[in-house]
């Protein structure tokens, strides 16, 4: 009886030479001597394959955090609510007006639409104005002769009605309500020994208004509330005991060999992302009835008081953003501003800048390339003046990453901000001193016996932590904030839809 292979088995041979029954197969990943469909042995493997210990960075930095620490600060507060009050304007205008004609050379403007009837006329008799007709750009300068601001309805004219009178005699033609005229008062004029309370000849003022109206400042008030943020690692104890190593250099700084802590590391860098970006898409939300949650992001808080630019392309040119500039003249001016862009709108500014420098003949200024054509070739651009601002710009890499507003295909409802980069002198009281602020901050809850701005505690019976029977070992994270945006008139919000 011959004797057949068995499992784990060698047929030795009279000579040194490789046969498929005297040697172990290990190509299969198997092992032992491998008969047909045994598929070999699995208990040991003579050659172990060539193992690469560090991990590889396919995806570079992966953490999208840093944006609020380039334009912002991060300030203590102790309440369920922030409130802060930013001032009106200087002077007094009125848009939307509407203008009758009168007899003579008089006319009788309504300051404001019926749709803004809750504004208050505060322009005075012998006050000058300007008056702009919206379609024509013809202007014409009055002396106001009865205002509706003194409650004067038994002289024919009602609260938000001025009745004016041309400087040049020439009666101002009429405008309906869809035209939108406008007017402003631009001092005023009064004749020799004529004090605020004598009238104009002809003019009618109700015995109980005396005096000039006195405009008193006013401000607008802004609030925002603090979201709650959590986040939580959990690792159990049995696989806390069977370690296993691998080499890593992560984005927070750690480098070395990590065993379950890998996994605790990403996580903690994965919060520190969502308080940034929470800080930048947060919403008010209705869920709950009247109670208002959530807090106002900076997308959500540029959109409702700022200024948004909708598809800004390089085909537009110079015009688009000339646009742009010209609204912020009308805004607080601020001359510094920051522009974080995702990539094709940082190419867009790219093309428009290069455009504006020309070719390479003609006798092109190449300007801040010290007319150096072959530094010129370096197209992209990270500064620039245009009329009295300067820009900087620099790739937002929160509006570029695939896994976030990146992944879009090139279409992005986000496209950029512009950010200015003033700063207001205020007293903190939880500091109790003076500090400058920038206009973008972030409030975190904190007092002398808790700190939210980021906490993180063990919990568990595993791996030092002996807070509860659970057999693991609990990582938790939690912060309390809300981004604090003020002067968002000055802020620009690029849309590409």
């Amino acid at each position: 009886m011959s004797l057949s292979p068995q499992f784990g088995s060698l047929i030795p041979s009279q000579a040194q030479e490789i046969l498929n029954s005297n040697y172990l197969q290990f190509n299969n990943g198997a092992g032992g001597p491998a008969g047909p469909g045994d598929g070999g042995d699995s208990f040991a493997q003579q050659y172990l394959p060539e193992i690469y210990e560090q991990e590889v960075e396919r995806y570079g930095n992966r953490t999208l955090s840093g944006f609020l620490r380039m334009v912002g600060a991060e300030m203590p507060m102790t309440s369920d609510q922030v409130i802060w009050s930013e001032q009106n304007r200087l002077h007094i205008s009125y848009a939307g007006v509407v203008v009758a004609n009168a007899a003579g050379t008089t006319s009788t403007i309504t300051l404001f639409a019926p749709a803004a009837a809750g504004l208050t006329n505060v322009i005075s008799i012998n006050d000058t104005i300007v008056y702009i007709n919206p379609t024509t750009g013809a202007e014409s300068k009055c002396i106001v002769t009865n205002s509706g601001a003194y409650g004067a309805a038994a002289s024919g004219i009602l609260v938000n009605e001025i009745v004016v009178q041309p400087l040049d005699n020439v009666q101002i033609t009429a405008v309906t309500a869809a035209d939108e005229a406008k007017v402003f008062v631009y001092g005023s004029q009064y004749a020799k020994g004529q004090s605020t309370t004598n009238l104009p000849a002809g003019g009618v003022l109700p015995a109980q208004d005396t005096a000039r109206i006195s405009v008193e400042p006013t401000f607008t008030q802004f609030s925002n509330s603090p979201i709650i943020l959590r986040s939580q690692y959990v690792v159990n104890g049995s696989d806390m005991a069977q370690i296993g190593w691998v080499e890593v250099a992560t984005e927070d700084g750690t480098s070395g060999y990590l065993w379950y802590l890998k996994a605790e590391s990403e996580t903690r860098l994965r919060f520190e992302d969502y308080l940034e970006m929470s800080m930048v898409e947060a919403e008010f939300d209705t869920v709950g009835g009247a109670t208002q949650r959530g807090s106002e992001g900076l997308f959500a808080a540029i959109q409702a008081r700022g200024n948004v630019q909708v598809g800004f392309t390089a085909a537009a040119g110079i015009s688009d953003f000339d646009d742009i500039l010209k609204n912020l003249d009308t805004q607080g001016a601020i001359e510094e501003n920051m522009l974080f862009l995702q990539r094709q709108t940082a190419l867009d500014f790219d093309d428009m800048l290069a455009a504006i420098s020309g070719g390479t003949a003609g006798g092109t200024a190449f300007g801040l390339f010290e007319n150096s054509e072959e530094m010129a070739l370096n197209l992209g651009f990270s500064g620039f003046r245009r009329g009295s601002y300067d820009f900087y710009k620099t790739d937002w890499k929160y509006l570029n990453d695939a896994s976030t507003r990146g992944g879009m295909d090139g279409i992005s409802s986000i496209e950029g901000v512009l950010v200015p980069a003033g700063t207001s002198t205020v007293y903190d009281q939880v500091l109790g001193t003076n500090i400058r602020r920038p206009f973008l901050h972030v409030r975190y809850r904190a007092s002398q016996s808790d700190d939210r701005r980021m906490k993180s505690w063990l919990t568990g019976s595993a791996g030092g932590a002996f807070t509860s029977t659970l057999d693991a070992m609990e990582v938790n994270f939690l912060s309390e904030r809300c981004l604090v945006t003020q002067a968002a008139n000055n802020f620009v919000l690029f849309k590409g839809i």
